[in-house]
């Protein structure tokens, strides 16, 4: 009986040309088989691997290939080919998935050695990029994705300080352009004026204003002064209406001063009879008194003289 070339994994389809043939497989995905050498040919879409099983290989039909090995199609077959020896599992020969131990992974291909700006990776067998000194993770040997804890980011590098005309962010833990107060123009010079009046004195103040046109950032400039106020002299002249108000003024103290002194006279009204009725009380009090001090008297007179001769005891 003929056993297959261990070298040239493919399998011949035909039947007829080895002895044992059996054309009725009913086990997997066999379409024809022999006793000896296993499955000769597969089901559509399933893929021919052949095991080793001491100095013999068996065929066998698969779904899909085993690690270590890549499935190929042809309209005459569909094999599985072995990886590459420092492959541990490929999509094809020229790209390796995963590398076997002491192989770092890099674009497909297996090495022992990791391009420049790269570091192997034991637990992932891969090369992976070389972060600076202060990144937890990054994009590129010299850009920074995520900084250590303390540190702010930007543009892609870590500080401990933020550079100037930035300021630290300990939300988002990254340096943001500082802010700087930003004011409108000044106002014109109010009118000339003294406790709200625009009249009847010589000297007074005047006032201008500016809006805030952009508040800044918790570390930016802050805000210069929003109004000024500066001394200032008119020509005196007097207010229009101004002795119409000063009569009407004058009527309302003396309306006042009349209420005040209604007010007042009321009031000693009153007190003088809060004092008339002290005054009444007290006498009647001082009668009372004198009346009772007399009964007392008499009663004690009569008390010691005698009821038979009159003679005092």
């Amino acid at each position: 009986m003929k056993k297959w070339d261990t070298d040239d994994p493919a399998l011949s389809t035909s039947s007829q040309a080895i002895s044992g043939v059996s054309s009725g497989c009913q086990q997997g995905g066999c379409l024809t088989c022999s006793d000896y050498n296993g499955c000769l040919s597969c089901k559509p879409r399933f893929f021919m691997h052949l095991e080793r099983i001491g100095m013999k290989q068996i065929g066998v039909c698969m779904t899909s290939c085993p690690p270590g090995f890549y499935g190929t199609r042809s309209p005459e077959r569909n094999t599985c080919t072995k990886c590459r020896s420092e492959c541990d599992s490929c999509f094809n020969k020229n790209f390796c998935t995963h590398c076997r131990a002491g192989f770092y992974l890099h674009l497909g291909k297996c090495q022992e050695n990791c391009p420049e700006g790269m570091v192997r990776s034991d637990a992932q067998r891969e090369c992976i990029l070389k972060c600076p000194a202060d990144c937890e993770s990054c994009v590129s040997s010299d850009t920074c994705k995520q900084c250590r804890p303390g540190l702010y980011q930007l543009s892609g590098m870590c500080h401990h300080v933020c550079p100037e005309d930035y300021e630290p962010n300990d939300k988002l833990m990254e340096c943001i352009p500082q802010v700087h107060c930003e004011v409108g123009e000044w106002s014109e010079w109010s009118p000339c004026s003294k406790s709200g009046r625009t009249c009847g004195f010589k000297r007074g103040q005047e006032t201008r204003t500016r809006q805030v046109m952009q508040y800044p950032s918790p570390f930016g400039k802050p805000c210069p002064e929003g109004s000024e106020i500066r001394e200032c002299m008119v020509r005196r002249r007097k207010c229009p209406g101004r002795k119409k108000n000063e009569r009407r003024e004058g009527r309302n103290r003396n309306n006042r001063k009349d209420k005040e002194n209604q007010e007042g006279r009321r009031e000693r009204k009153r007190e003088r009879e809060r004092e008339k009725e002290r005054d009444t009380g007290e006498r009647e009090d001082s009668v009372n008194r004198n009346k009772t001090e007399h009964r007392h008297r008499r009663g004690h007179e009569t008390e010691l003289v005698s009821p038979v001769d009159g003679s005092i005891q």
